[in-house]
């Protein structure tokens, strides 16, 4: 039996992954069949309330106890069973998802789906890359006869169905850790000497530490229930980090898998197929320098066969700037990132640089052949002309020089404080030998 639930948070606090453990808290006469699963989906919608995560438990009678994943109040375990649901379901799910959401935001707008398989992966697929429209899945759900609830807006029920399809073909795990209530909204103390040294020992981790703002990236800014999360590849080895982060004390913990950090909306798209609130790859040529406005933020264009594009680096990605500020004209790249609307702009998450043009600065005017004087310019690419003598030279005979660049041909990413649930870091790339 899957149990899905989507959008019950705000801004202004919960987070769906709570209301998973309460979930877990409450069937407690059920065993876990597996992981409970944290899918993230399109990061570009604009309606979204935080991190666009759904989640899904998947709950039945258990005939073997594999190994423990979580603490809520006790020990939480993952069986090997069957799936089964009792009569009173509906009204187990709906008690709970009513006591936890945010109904008092009207960005809020929770859905739950109840099923005893999975819907189409597409349904996944188009709500990690693009917009699902909700008559779509409300037709699903009636065709398939499931048991589900919609409040509000009934949007919730998008990411519900969208993440109980989601089959993983990547994945990674986050452990989360959860504060007592009365903590809910409190400055959160989490050591940070504590997480350098969880990123440095633990390896198969990331995105915990931003060496470069000097900040853990591991503990939310917002007034929910999270304590803090460590994501990475291993679970048993996340769970490490239990022993490892000092300071307050988790009221529970569990270990979620998830479609972080694998790159699952990125789409390889032309110029011509790009739409807003979408996410692609683009390779093109630099076309001009880039340009800096007020706020920090960084623009410049790319080009290719099919058309151009703006793109930028926004002022949380900090560092970053500065590799976009030493592109030039001519600079082939390939951008990765979402898509913007009015003006249409790719929003950089990577770049990585295909061919870096040599960079020819002039060091000075050529000398008159005639006098031997030093020639004037008259205007850019106009040439150069000896006022002695009236001798007149081309452009291409001013004394030039080849520059060392600043960058070099690879990889480029933002920092993890700036970096969006959904992008695979470098380091994953490189582990997995994959290039995109």
């Amino acid at each position: 039996m899957f149990i899905a639930v989507d959008d019950t948070d705000s801004r202004d606090g919960m987070c769906t992954t709570f209301l998973a453990t309460e979930l877990i808290a409450e069937f407690e006469d059920y065993d876990l069949l597996d992981h409970p699963r944290l899918v993230r989906l399109n990061p570009n919608v604009p309606w979204k309330t935080r991190g666009n995560g759904a989640i899904v438990v998947t709950l039945g009678k258990g005939e073997k106890k594999e190994r423990k994943i979580g603490e809520i109040g006790e020990e939480v375990s993952l069986f090997e069973g069957i799936s089964k649901r009792k009569e009173d379901t509906f009204q187990r799910v709906k008690k709970v998802v009513e006591e936890w959401s945010e109904f008092d935001s009207e960005k809020t707008n929770p859905g739950f789906v109840i099923a005893d398989k999975r819907p189409p992966r597409r349904f996944y697929e188009k709500a990690v890359r693009d917009v699902v429209e909700l008559d779509e899945v409300l037709d699903y759900l009636d065709k398939e006869e499931l048991s589900y609830k919609g409040y509000g807006e009934k949007r919730g029920l998008i990411g519900a169905l969208s993440a109980l399809s989601w089959t993983p073909e990547d994945r990674t795990y986050e452990l989360l850790t959860y504060r007592r209530k009365e903590k809910w909204g409190e400055h959160r103390r989490i050591p940070e000497e504590d997480v350098i040294e969880l990123d440095q020992t633990l390896k198969k981790t990331f995105d915990n530490y931003d060496h470069e703002e000097k900040k853990q990236a591991v503990a939310p800014n917002s007034p929910c229930p999270v304590l803090y999360g460590v994501r990475g590849e291993d679970p048993e080895e996340l769970e490490k980090a239990l022993n490892i982060i000092g300071g307050e004390v988790p009221e529970r913990w569990i270990t979620f898998l998830t479609n972080q950090g694998t790159d699952d909306h990125i789409q390889d798209l032309s110029l011509e197929e790009i739409k807003p609130w979408t996410s692609s790859k683009i390779t093109g040529k630099v076309r001009s320098e880039s340009d800096t406005i007020e706020g920090g933020h960084v623009f410049f264009e790319i080009e290719n066969k099919k058309g151009k594009i703006t793109a930028a680096a926004y002022e949380p990605t900090k560092g970053f700037r500065n590799v976009v500020k030493n592109l030039i004209q001519g600079d082939k790249v390939e951008l990765w990132g979402g898509i913007r609307k009015d003006p249409i702009t790719l929003n950089i998450e990577k770049m990585k640089i295909l061919q870096l043009k040599n960079k020819i600065v002039k060091v000075s005017n050529p000398k008159c052949p005639e006098c031997g004087r030093s020639m004037s310019s008259m205007g850019t690419d106009a040439g150069y002309r000896c006022k002695n003598c009236r001798t007149k030279a081309d452009e291409d005979e001013a004394k030039r020089k080849k520059v060392e660049r600043e960058l070099n041909e690879g990889w480029y990413e933002t920092p993890v404080s700036a970096r969006r649930h959904l992008s695979k870091p470098l380091a994953r790339l490189r582990d997995n030998d994959h290039s995109g």
